[in-house]
């Protein structure tokens, strides 16, 4: 078990317990701090307090972390929607609802169990939880990801992502109607100060985020875009959408607080995906046709 001992200044005097923590320590959210309290792994000068302790000049604090079990991930027969598949790589199209790799959390029913059960090989560059994975889309997203077989391929397709030339296409349905046929966002990307789990435009802590769009169809209240990514960060088209005040429908951290609760999460769909291959240097693109539910919204939205 990991002891952390922190003492508390002058300037942080009259502060949460919980605030101060997750302010010493990106990794600990108050939910995590929470967690820990009700565990009896937080003390201050000996004893446990309560997570609105506000803490005074000179108060020792001191933090258990349990050691973390090593999770494995195991095949399951998840009935893969494959979009395409060589010796090479595999293109998968996701279903609302699947995590891509185990975690806290979800440990089984993700992609990564999929993958392991249909493919023989995967490449083991991102370890035992993560193999063949090379990039990512949120759990609530569908559509085109691809996976790799082994390790040439896997440092082909990341080194494509990393110089850009491996091409992203999504679409979604946001609220509001844009006045704009197309345009490109261009603003960093970084966690939220405020909120450890949800990102945000910023320039404290951000990243370089680029973000092209384009209107396909306009609704009474709503609007079809397609995006283009030229950055890959952690709920980029979201975050961005929100930021310029059009948010993804359905979307249960960016959107507004009355959009749609029908959609299991955000209407948003990895329509394609392009990249070289990495074994015989073809430029190849990958579609995933829209969900049901995807299509149903949309001819819902164009009866209005």
């Amino acid at each position: 078990m990991e002891r952390i001992n922190y003492t508390i200044d002058e300037n942080e005097a009259g502060n949460r317990l919980d605030k101060i923590l997750s302010e010493k320590n990106e990794d600990f959210s108050r939910s995590r701090i929470q967690q820990l309290l009700d565990q009896g792994l937080i003390f201050v000068n000996d004893e446990i307090k309560k997570n609105n302790y506000k803490v005074k000049v000179n108060d020792e604090i001191t933090i258990d972390i349990p050691e973390v079990k090593e999770l494995e991930a195991f095949a399951q027969d998840l009935n893969l929607d494959i979009l395409y598949e060589d010796e090479d790589i595999i293109v998968v199209n996701k279903p609302k609802g699947m995590v891509v790799h185990p975690g806290a959390g979800n440990p089984d029913n993700t992609l990564v169990n999929g993958l392991l059960y249909h493919c023989k090989d995967l490449s083991g560059i991102n370890g035992v939880l993560r193999p063949g994975i090379v990039h990512r889309i949120d759990k609530d997203t569908t559509g085109c990801i691809v996976a790799c077989k082994n390790d040439k391929a896997h440092e082909a397709i990341s080194k494509q992502l990393s110089n850009k030339t491996c091409s992203r296409d999504y679409i979604a349905i946001v609220h509001g109607e844009l006045p704009h046929e197309y345009g490109t966002i261009d603003a960093p990307i970084g966690r939220d100060s405020k909120d450890r789990q949800k990102m945000t435009v910023t320039d404290k802590n951000g990243r370089d985020a680029v973000t092209h769009f384009r209107v396909e169809e306009r609704f009474k209240g709503y609007t079809l875009v397609s995006f283009k990514l030229e950055t890959g960060r952690t709920h980029q088209i979201r975050v961005h959408m929100q930021y310029i005040g059009f948010p993804i429908v359905g979307d249960p951290k960016y959107s507004f607080r009355n959009t749609r609760n029908d959609t299991e999460g955000q209407v948003l769909h990895a329509k394609a995906l392009t990249l070289v291959h990495p074994r015989t240097n073809e430029t190849m693109t990958f579609e995933a046709p829209l969900p049901e539910y995807f299509k149903a919204l949309i001819e819902e939205m164009r009866g209005y």
